[in-house]
């Protein structure tokens, strides 16, 4: 089907029918205009304010035994 035929079929229809056909467009034209993310965002976590900010806590040194103390002290009855 060629680009003519296909305006040829959307001229057939009704009015209602068209416009459904433009708003379809319009969707299909949103949905593939989006670019694709090609190249990855690079952050260096080491600046970020979270890191270490448990550092001082002599508590969290092993945190295996931090957990099972935890898991101890909630799920016991």
């Amino acid at each position: 089907m060629t680009q003519e035929d296909i305006i040829k079929e959307i001229g057939s229809l009704p009015p209602e029918g068209q416009r459904q056909v433009i708003d379809f467009i319009a969707f299909m034209r949103q949905r593939y205009s989006r670019s694709p993310l090609t190249e990855k965002t690079v952050v260096d976590l080491r600046s970020e304010a979270f890191i270490g900010m448990w550092r001082d806590r002599e508590d969290l040194a092993d945190s295996s035994e931090w957990v099972r103390r935890v898991r101890q002290s909630e799920w016991a009855q």
